[in-house]
């Protein structure tokens, strides 16, 4: 039988053990999603078309959504609003500088079930696929707090640029 001393000596041990794993995984993810970053600010004369609270959930690996990456501003659950307006998306996050996504930017917007962190009723989520650079699609989830999002989804998908693929993205809502 092990002294209770010893036991709890073994406990906590094992607690800093743990949390010291998770603070090393977590600076190492941050130094291998570092050479990525969120486009800051919102180009003048940008004429607002829908406004929306929201609940900013993750931004992961295109069409991975258990796959976290830690973009700045980007890195962190955050609420705010988001904004579409005639040239791309702005999300203004509170304590975070406002990103925006230019409508160049934009690969497709859909909806989603899941994703790291967050479970939600089928179609819960809004999934923005868009170019953090020249070869990275990725895809950051928001959760509309006030109401239905079907009308700020077909306003972002009116700002995705054609493409020569005419066949929809798998969206991964039903699974």
């Amino acid at each position: 039988m092990i002294p209770r001393d010893l036991a709890i000596a073994l406990m906590i041990g094992l607690a800093v053990l743990v949390l010291a794993t998770m603070l090393f995984a977590w600076r190492r993810r941050l130094r291998r999603d570092s050479g990525l970053a969120a486009p800051l600010g919102v180009p003048e004369h940008a004429e607002v078309l829908d406004r929306r609270e929201v609940l900013y959930v993750s931004t992961t690996k295109h069409e991975q959504p258990l796959e976290r990456l830690t973009i700045q501003p980007l890195a962190y659950r955050a609420r705010g609003e988001a904004a579409v307006t005639d040239r791309g998306l702005a999300l203004c996050l509170d304590g975070a500088p406002t990103v925006f996504l230019a409508s160049a930017r934009l690969v497709s917007v859909d909806r989603a079930t899941v994703t790291i962190d967050r479970v939600v009723e089928p179609g819960g989520l809004v999934r923005v696929a868009w170019n953090a650079d020249d070869d990275t699609i990725v895809d950051s989830y928001l959760r509309v707090a006030d109401g239905e999002p079907q009308n700020f989804i077909s306003e972002l998908q009116r700002l995705v640029p054609a493409t020569d693929d005419s066949v929809a993205p798998d969206t991964g809502a039903t699974s």
